[in-house]
This record gives structure tokens, sequence and C-alpha cells, in this order.
């Protein structure tokens, strides 16, 4: 595919920052607060979660049933209002996204979310700047018979028909493919069960704790860590070789960043996954 017809490419840049969106640019995972606040609630959640782990379950069929449970008690234009008044941003993801907008960064959000709400909540959170910001997730659509506005009446509409409902890489592989001297450097935030295979199509992944062998990585605490690396990155203070170094021998020392303990009221005998 040629440079030109890859969305983020228009403007020719030198770096491209890819980045998942629930739990890595918000403070809580927006399906996760519909399902908890509204849905079947954090126990059905997290037994779905680890049937997903444990291969019981595909991570799509898994996520429709909680989205499903979402649906039968409210209208999608409700949850999208519930959000918009309910999710936050990392403090420091603003800053960091003006300043890739200086810096002809594109950002591109790869999410397993739905476009509406993502788009909904960074407009609300950024301002009219966020339109630029491209998204590449699922979407919403009516059931037969039905409209959105109505309870029970929307479902997930699945980007692709991967186990996933949206496989993140197939996104980054035009990028990836690009001649050496068109292609940028691409950097990846998430860690997410569905961010794995993004994360294998790009230069650098910033994760909160663990890593797979062969992906190029280091940690982040917030965006604020984020923000900082990639700006020496392109002021050439150093390397993505050199700050993956550091991010392995970062989790040899054990400096791995503790998740976030579920507030869900769940159990813990054994850890809440991350999925998306």
């Amino acid at each position: 595919m040629a440079s030109f017809a890859l969305p983020a490419m228009k403007t020719k840049p030198t770096f491209i920052f890819f980045t998942d969106f629930d739990g890595t640019i918000t403070q809580k995972d927006s399906n996760d607060f519909l399902t908890d606040n509204i849905g079947y609630g954090p126990a059905k959640r997290r037994e779905g979660n680890l049937k997903v782990l444990r291969k019981q379950a595909t991570f799509r069929d898994a996520f429709k049933d909680m989205l499903d449970s979402v649906s039968a008690k409210v209208s999608f234009p409700e949850c999208k209002e519930k959000l918009v008044a309910s999710i936050t941003l990392d403090p420091y993801f603003k800053q960091f996204y003006f300043w890739t907008r200086e810096h002809n960064i594109p950002v591109v959000v790869l999410s397993s979310g739905m476009v509406p709400i993502i788009r909904a909540v960074l407009e609300n959170l950024i301002g009219p700047e966020a339109k630029d910001i491209q998204i590449v997730a699922n979407d919403v659509k009516a059931k037969p018979g039905h409209t959105i506005d109505e309870v029970n009446g929307w479902e997930i509409d699945f980007h692709d028909d991967s186990d996933f409902g949206h496989d993140k890489s197939l996104t980054l592989r035009p990028y990836r493919a690009l001649p050496e001297i068109e292609r940028p450097t691409m950097f990846y935030a998430g860690d997410g069960v569905s961010d794995v295979s993004a994360a294998r199509e790009t230069d650098l992944l910033f994760a909160k704790s663990g890593y797979e062998e062969g992906i190029p990585f280091t940690l982040f605490k917030s965006w604020e860590s984020i923000f900082e690396t990639t700006k020496d990155i392109v002021q050439g203070k150093t390397t993505v070789q050199k700050v993956s170094e550091e991010g392995v021998e970062a989790v040899k020392k054990g400096l791995n960043i503790k998740p976030a303990e579920d507030d869900s009221g769940v159990p813990a005998d054994e850890e809440m996954p991350k999925l998306r």
C-alpha cells in the first residue's frame, strides 16, 4: 500500500504514536465501568475475563456478553452520557497530545471499545482539537427492528472477524510494510491482551507491567513518563534501542509497575486481567 493511502501518513511524519484507549489514555476502562455499574456486575465480568485467559471463551464473545448486559438496561445515548460524565483521562495525556500536534506526530487510537463513545469522551476532555485523532475501533449498531435510542435496541458492531472483534495489528501492518526510507518510527502504548499483536508491529511498546519476548518495550507509570521518553527520542537525546534495553533491565530488577488494585469488590484470589 502506498504511504499516501494511509491516514496517518498524510503529513509525512517521522514518528506516529498508536495507543490503546481504555485504561491507557483513560483512568478507568469505560466498558468495565458500564458493566460494573449498569450491566451484570464485576463478579460476572471477572469470570468472563478469566475464561478468555483460560481459552474457554473468545474475547469477542465475552465482550459482547458484557455489553449485551448493559444494552438490556439502558439505551446507547444514555451509555454515552454516563461515560462522558464519569470517565477521565490520564492527567498528562492532553499535554502530550498538544505537543504531538506541534511536532507533526499523529496520534492514532486503536481500541476494542466503540468509536462514538471514544470520540465523545475525547472531545469532552480535550476539546475540538480531538477531532484530529484517528480512531480505529468497533462501532455500534441497532438490533433488527430497533434503534440504538431504545433500551435493548443496540449492540456492538465488531471491526473485523477476528476472535478479538478488532485485531489491532491489521491497522499497523501496512505502516510496517512501507519502504524503510518512508516508514516512520512507530510507538505503541497499551498492555492488555488485545494489544500484544499490535505491539509486535511497532518499534517501541510502552507498558505498565510485563512484556512479551521479542517486543522492544519500556515501562510507564503515566503519560508523564511516556511524554518525557517520546520527547527525548524525537529530540535525539536517546534512541528506541537504548530505551528498550533499559526497559528489559528494569523488569529484570523487579521494577514492574504494579497494576492498580481492582475496586470492584471481587475477591482477589486471582488478579483481574486486563484484556483490552
